[in-house]
């Protein structure tokens, strides 16, 4: 049996809420899935909104197509990367409608969760957490320049967290012709946790405080909410947008 409850909120600073997400639960003529998607749109007030919008509809309407029970992994990851490129490519269609969507786009995160895991699959800097043992392990890795000024040892996490040029990601769904996703095998046990977040609650709330609030509250939202808050308590700069699952 599972649990998820997602929260969106559109910050202290931004006029609007361009992040969005979704669950379905029992999807697939009942195989029992449970997906989750969280979006970050970006490429102006109307197009980041719009593109994050499209990107989640797209993508659970296109994988629910294809989803059937008893798909291992492999198959479950197949049919994951192949809703993403019906989502990138109805992106790219709406954003040649119109001028001012010229450029829209949005990160993905998403979960697809069976019995004993999920896959996650994803595009950008929107991320997975893996909640377990007491501990919080990050499960995807950011597309971004920031991860790669990581990665090479120019600048620490911490630092990365707050570097004027964290928002500039290196893969997207919209802007690219064909949206290359990561994907992960995330088992998962009774009493465990998938958190999906944008970079709103990222940049705001640390590893560690996402760890102790998901331990400490007694019902998911409730967790939720605490996080909001202390995104809100460092000043939310950006949308905030997280979807948690756990696993009872």
């Amino acid at each position: 049996m599972i649990r998820v409850q997602g929260i969106t909120d559109v910050g202290l600073v931004r006029k609007e809420n361009q992040d969005a997400y979704a669950v379905r639960e029992e999807t697939g003529s009942g195989s029992g899935y449970t997906i989750c998607v969280v979006c970050d749109g970006m490429g102006g007030a109307a197009g980041g909104k719009l593109a994050s919008r499209i990107a989640v509809t797209t993508y659970l309407d296109e994988l629910e197509k294809v989803l059937s029970a008893a798909m291992n992994p492999e198959q479950l990851r197949e049919a994951s990367s192949y809703a993403v490129s019906l989502a990138n490519r109805a992106i790219r269609d709406a954003a040649g409608e119109s001028p001012e969507y010229n450029g829209m786009g949005t990160t993905l995160v998403s979960a697809v969760v069976y019995e004993g895991g999920a896959v996650i699959t994803n595009v950008g800097d929107s991320r997975a957490y893996h909640i377990a043992n007491g501990e919080i392990t990050r499960v995807t890795r950011d597309h971004s320049l920031v991860q790669s000024m990581v990665e090479r040892g120019d600048i620490t996490a911490e630092e990365a967290r707050r570097h004027p040029n964290r928002n500039l990601i290196t893969r997207a769904l919209g802007p690219d012709i064909d949206a290359e996703c990561d994907w992960y095998i995330c088992p998962l046990a009774a009493g465990e946790f998938l958190l999906l977040c944008s970079d709103g609650l990222v940049n705001t709330v640390t590893d560690q405080e996402m760890l102790s609030e998901i331990l400490r509250g007694q019902r998911l939202e409730q967790s939720l909410e605490r996080l909001l808050e202390i995104s809100k308590e460092h000043g939310a700069p950006d949308n905030v947008t997280a979807v948690l699952l756990q696993v009872l």
